[in-house]
């Protein structure tokens, strides 16, 4: 067996899945929207995204030109961040960052009774300028703090992607969101997770 180059087995890859999609009978979608799906198929080896991955709001135009003229990409996790294209947010001079292991963060985790993530959802909205992206992919509270200080009006993302892997309030959180009134992108039920999260956000970079 010949070795393939990396380039080669992604472009194979990305034609198998063009080709698996279409004999599901999966019906062809917005150019941008397919190729958010296909990059987190390839990333996942899970056809059911094709069924459960939902915009809203046109979200996908939406978020790929916010993140081409510049934004703020927060994650709930490091391993999110640390998936994204470094050198495509560069390119765009938009930034990455993420606030859970911070000290102040825990601290105010503690104080208040609450979840990391959720803390670092308004440390989020206090500190991160320019237009806030969040992409989440792995804690519920996150996008429920993230709803709730969209309520009080003391935040306005640009863009939610919503994609939380688990059992325990993930299906809710993400059912806040169906209706919100800001762009979404959202993966319906149980899977999703950082890796998720973090393909969405590539896609976006990437197309053009």
């Amino acid at each position: 067996m010949k070795y393939t180059l990396p380039a080669d087995i992604e472009r194979r890859s990305f034609t198998i899945i063009s080709e698996e999609l279409r004999r599901r009978g999966v019906s062809e979608r917005d150019p941008l929207e397919e190729a958010i799906l296909t990059r987190i198929i390839h990333t996942t080896a899970d056809f059911d995204f094709a069924e459960n991955l939902m915009f809203t709001r046109s979200a996908a135009e939406i978020g790929r030109s916010v993140l081409q003229s510049g934004a703020a990409v927060i994650t709930d996790t490091n391993m999110a961040m640390t998936g994204i294209n470094k050198k495509l947010l560069e390119k765009y001079g938009s930034t990455v960052r993420c606030f859970i292991a911070d000290e102040d963060v825990a601290l105010a985790a503690k104080v208040c009774g609450t979840t990391r993530a959720a803390a670092a959802v308004d440390k989020a909205a206090e500190c991160a300028g320019g237009a806030l992206v969040f992409a989440v992919g792995n804690a519920p509270t996150a996008l429920i703090r993230i709803h709730e200080l969209v309520r009080q009006g003391r935040l306005a993302p640009r863009l939610v992607i919503a994609v939380p892997v688990g059992f325990v309030n993930v299906v809710e959180s993400k059912e806040l969101f169906f209706d919100a009134p800001f762009p979404c992108i959202i993966a319906k039920g149980r899977k999703g997770g950082s890796a998720v999260a973090a393909a969405i956000i590539n896609a976006l970079l990437c197309f053009s």
